[in-house]
């Protein structure tokens, strides 16, 4: 890739060398115990305008790419309609953009700072630490937690778990999503993190800093614009993970209105002739 891409500078949190493996509660843990732990260490890093490079994105090779989907959905707040109108919607885009032969969408989050300091139920607020979002262990464990009965032959072949990120609103301008090149990360970048909840214990990454990362954001997305990102991939063949976080956006208004996203969680299975 060009090395005199359109850029800013910001300042990203990685994981400190010296920090005990984090650990964050989805739920109030027991009293005395930290909702979270792990110490992050802020490091200024030049993040580059991936639009000038969409034709060389590739979901195998950087770990992202860029689609686009006109949805019907009227209140991505709503999660009953998210469920009954965008969980397809998301299907049939991954199905199409990847060549996969089943998608399992299961999950979804909204994020909206302002609504969450609210107290607006089921509304979060960008997480600014570098991550991706499943390990080398849980991305088979959520096929087995989700689909039981079919997870022993889904297995056998080559999967994906796949990340459908959009904002609800557009131009984003306050905390857009950073996404760092999958070429440019090792595996010992990656360090485990639990993700603690009352019936089971999650795992993700977070990112240890290396000064090989090249970090990339699409600026001003809009709403029809969708993300994708991959978060697990069984094939050690192809880009696994994606590391991702929200940043400052130096050349974003102070009175920016907050960042409104949504991003779908979704489980792709590939036929048997892809598998590693």
């Amino acid at each position: 890739m060009p090395s005199n891409l359109e850029h800013v500078e910001a300042s990203l949190n990685y994981l400190a060398p010296d920090s005990e493996k984090p650990v964050n509660y989805m739920y109030r843990p027991p009293e005395g115990v930290s909702a979270r732990t792990g110490t992050y260490v802020k490091h200024t890093m030049p993040i580059y305008n991936a639009r000038a490079i969409l034709d060389e994105l590739s979901l195998d090779r950087q770990g992202f790419a860029l689609v686009h989907q006109q949805s019907t959905v009227c209140n991505f707040y709503d999660d009953e309609e998210v469920r009954a109108v965008y969980y397809p919607e998301v299907a049939r885009l991954v199905k199409q953009a990847t060549g996969a032969t089943k998608v399992h969408v299961f999950d979804h989050n909204v994020r909206n700072r302002e609504l969450m300091k609210r107290g607006e139920k089921g509304v979060s607020e960008p997480v600014r630490v570098a991550h991706n979002d499943y390990t080398l262990k849980s991305g088979p464990q959520r096929v087995r937690d989700l689909l039981p009965a079919e997870a022993d032959a889904l297995l056998k072949n080559r999967f994906a778990v796949i990340n459908v990120w959009r904002p609800i609103r557009g131009p984003v301008q306050e905390s857009p999503l950073a996404v760092c090149d999958a070429a440019s990360m090792v595996q010992s970048d990656f360090v485990a993190q639990d993700l603690k909840y009352r019936d089971r214990t999650g795992e993700v990454y977070s990112v240890a800093y290396n000064t090989d990362h090249r970090w990339f954001y699409f600026p001003h997305m809009e709403q029809t614009e969708v993300l994708l990102l991959k978060c697990y991939d069984s094939d050690p063949e192809r880009t696994r993970f994606t590391a991702h976080t929200a940043f400052t956006d130096p050349t974003s208004s102070p009175d920016a209105p907050a960042r409104e996203s949504i991003e779908v969680r979704t489980l792709v299975f590939f036929p048997a002739a892809s598998s590693p």
